[in-house]
This record gives structure tokens, sequence and C-alpha cells, in this order.
């Protein structure tokens, strides 16, 4: 079949091209250093795969930041990593754990292989050094062979290559716009050339329009260059425009991953579907929101069985003590390489816990 009809489903049934870049096994992270610690991420696994771009999305508090900064190894105190692995695959061939670096590599690797913009990161800029400096600065404390004129004239290319002007350089960031300081930090970033970037909702405070600009510009970069990315938010609708894949995080767990236009358009978990529901479509015929009731549950004591079920229109009695697996979708013919947490697409798991099985509803079941 040639390019010019292939369809969607053709490309979405398609096997896998791409080998993974970065895999988070079974990460759990707890804050809290006495009896009762709030453990804020279950069990988290999830797989990056080389030039991919990967959006994570949830409501605030559900771990994404938690997620980004143990995989990194930057979590404060008292956040502590205590189980799991985070496997970084280099081109060469070599995968090393994160997890399980000395200090010494951890340093190495950092900004080399993995780089990561903070959240808020406009607001990080050290506003009495100009912001030229402040690249040199990054780029010779990992690369001290590197002479300082050398190091400026990288500086200017990286400001050239995000969409400023070279001269900029000797600009202090209160001289930038919120946009131009976001891409200074990208800028930073990139200066050691990682294999992949982990960006903390970078459009924060930023206007629509600016947003706009920045995800292009990722995108280009990530044509350009070839890294991939972790672009975190809360607004799934920003993901949409680009991201390849969507992993949506509910309680310090994910709940759904699949191809972005999958979840876009048919959504399976109840709250990756409410999540779609409580924005407005930018095209087509107006629909009436519809949101999530209730707030996310209290980390500390989570109820049995399903976390999300207080909230969910479609749940059931084996919600209230059965945990959702993250497991194919039962629909017949949907992508098996999806995944999703919810006892209506597990039978298997309600059948074994003494329930009956109940039908998928059409709303999580839509071709």
């Amino acid at each position: 079949m040639s390019a010019a009809t292939t369809t969607y489903e053709d490309f979405a049934a398609a096997p896998p091209a791409r080998e993974p870049v970065l895999e988070i096994r079974n990460l759990s992270v707890e804050y809290g250093y006495d009896e009762s610690p709030t453990r804020v991420l279950r069990d988290v696994s999830l797989t990056l795969h080389r030039g991919e771009v990967l959006g994570l999305a949830g409501e605030s508090g559900c771990g994404k930041s938690t997620l980004a900064y143990a995989a990194t190894r930057l979590l404060p105190p008292p956040g502590l990593i205590t189980g799991g692995e985070v496997l970084f695959h280099d081109r060469d061939g070599g995968t090393r754990d994160i997890l399980r670096l000395s200090d010494r590599d951890l340093r190495a690797s950092r900004w080399q292989d993995l780089a990561i913009v903070f959240q808020g990161a406009m607001n990080s800029l050290n506003p009495v050094y100009r912001v030229g400096k402040q690249l040199v600065d990054a780029i010779q404390a990992h690369l001290p062979g590197v002479g300082k004129k050398e190091a400026y004239e990288r500086a200017e290319h990286l400001l050239e290559l995000v969409g400023i002007s070279p001269d900029r350089v000797r600009s202090y960031p209160h001289q930038l716009s919120g946009g131009m300081r976001q891409r200074v930090m990208i800028a930073m970033a990139l200066a050691l050339e990682p294999q992949v970037l982990i960006m903390d909702e970078p459009t924060t405070a930023l206007d629509v329009v600016m947003q706009r600009q920045i995800v292009e510009q990722i995108a280009e970069l990530r044509e350009r260059l070839g890294f991939s990315v972790v672009f975190i938010t809360h607004d799934v609708s920003l993901l949409i425009e680009i991201a390849d894949r969507i992993a949506i995080m509910y309680a310090g767990e994910i709940v759904e991953d699949a191809n972005a236009l999958d979840v876009y358009r048919r959504p399976r978990h109840p709250y990756a579907n409410g999540l779609l529901h409580s924005f407005p479509p930018l095209r087509g015929e107006r629909r009436e929101l519809g949101g999530i009731p209730g707030s996310p549950p209290d980390l500390g004591r989570l109820p049995s069985g399903c976390p999300f079920r207080a909230r969910c229109e479609f749940a059931f009695d084996a919600c209230a003590t059965v945990r959702p697996r993250l497991t194919p979708p039962a629909v017949p013919g949907d992508d098996p390489r999806r995944r999703v947490a919810c006892l209506r697409h597990d039978p298997e798991a309600v059948a074994a816990a003494g329930f009956d099985p109940v039908p998928v509803p059409p709303e999580l079941a839509v071709r």
C-alpha cells in the first residue's frame, strides 16, 4: 500500500518501528520519613522511543512532575524513591540504570543524555547575569575543555536555534519577554545535544499565541536534532498538537497509554474521556462541556479498589474492591499496544475476584 493510500487504521495497527531510549519500570516514590509516608507514585512503567514525543497529562497533583524528577534523580527531600528502574539506552547500544549511577557518572549523564526544562522555567534565569553568561557557564561546567570564545559562539548558535537573535547574549532576563526567556531555557537544555528532553509544563503562564509558538518550536527542533521528548502538561488539547503518544496519569498511576490520535478520538478510560470533554473543540459543532465531578483522592488515604471510582459514572460493584491493571482494552480490533487501567476492560480480573464482568459502555468502546 502506498503512502498516499495508507489510512490511520493501517498506521495504528502497524508494529512499532522505533527502539526504546528511556524505560521507566515499576517506579515508586514516597514523601515523608515517618512511619506513614505518602506513596505518590505506585509502580509506574513507561517507555519513550527514540525520536518520539510522549505526552504526560493529568490533573494537578497526580504525580506528573514527581515522575520527571524521580526519573532524573532530581527529587528533593522529603521525596524518596522506594523501587523501580530508569533505564537509558544509548545510541551505541549500551544500557544503564540512572537510579544506580554514581554521582560522577550521573553528572556526566545529565544534559548530555537527559536534560530537563523545569516548571516555571522562565523565572529560573538569574536576574543579575546576562543570558549569554548563563549559557556559557552551563556549557563550560559540563565541557571544561571548551574555551570562553567557543562557548559564546555556541551560546549565540543556541539562541539562533530557538528563534532568538544572537545579539541577545548580552541581554539581561528582564529585557526579554516571557516567551523569549522560556526559549533561552530550552536553548540551555539543548546545549549538550541530549538524546532525551523532559519538559515540565513549559508553556505555563504564557498566552495562547506564545504557547503555540513554543510548541511549534519544539516540534521543529525535534525534527532537526532527533531527540526524544517527554512533554508534561495538564492540558490534553495541547498534547494533541505535538505528541505521538499520550499517557494519562491519575492518583500516581498511569491509567491509559495510547497513540495520541487514539486518545483524542476514542479514549478508553473514563478519566481520559472526562479530560477530553473538559475543553471546547476547536472546530466542528458546539457541544456541552462535561467536566469531571468531585476532586482527586487524598494520596495518603486512597480508597480500596479503583482510585477513580468515586468520580466515575461507569463504576460497578467490583470497582470498590478490585485494583485495575494496565492491560489492553476489551474492544475487538483495538490497537494491541495501547493500555488502559479500567475493570470494564479487564473481565478476567473481575471474574477472578468473584464478580460478574460488565460490558464496556458505548462511550468507551467507540471505533
